[in-house]
């Protein structure tokens, strides 16, 4: 699916605000004694509204926008969401999810696919860190934080999204049939 300018401007958009808001006022605020992490929500919503292609290249932006300011490995990030926003896309594509809490299931795996992936990278780098079940906890905290904030973070990039992209024929043919619509079946 191809992305019109104004869409890739609004996703732009999107995707710096989101990133100033969770270095100023997310990470900030903790809820037992972890930050909820709004990228790999935003990078996996942008793939599950837009399609595959779109979610990889603004995981890959947007991994690279977090990884610059911060005195890490330049790239890791950009890997792990550029494999988390082509999985979400890859899910829309061909599951075509029409159940309401379907966002919910995304955001979850999303954010524990990020956590792991981010730790096994710097664990395959050679990056030294204390593993224990701290850790752990700390995954599995910020995993259930981001279930929670996944369906209002999903409404606003579907309502900022929803809009610029062109219609999927499948959805509404699908849409069609389910609806007592024209069938083929119900003819005379």
């Amino acid at each position: 699916m191809t992305l019109s300018g104004r869409s890739v401007l609004r996703l732009s958009l999107l995707g710096l605000f989101g990133w100033l808001l969770q270095i100023t006022a997310i990470s900030n605020v903790t809820i037992f004694g972890v930050p909820a992490d709004l990228i790999p929500l935003l990078v996996a919503f942008a793939g599950f509204i837009a399609g595959s292609t779109t979610g990889a290249v603004f995981g890959f932006s947007l991994g690279l926008l977090v990884d610059l300011p911060s005195f890490q490995t330049l790239g890791v990030n950009s890997l792990v969401f550029t494999a988390v926003g082509y999985g979400a896309g890859r899910i829309r594509e061909l599951r075509d999810p029409a159940h309401g809490l379907a966002p919910v299931a995304v955001g979850a795996a999303a954010t524990a696919i990020a956590a792991v992936g981010f730790a096994l990278l710097q664990f395959l780098l050679g990056v030294k860190a204390p593993v224990s079940l701290l850790l752990l906890r700390d995954t599995l905290m910020i995993v259930l934080l981001n279930t929670l904030i996944a369906l209002p973070v999903y409404a606003v990039m579907h309502r900022a999204l929803a809009s610029f992209l062109p219609d999927d024929p499948r959805r509404r043919r699908r849409r069609a049939y389910t609806t007592g619509g024209l069938s083929p079946l119900s003819r005379a």
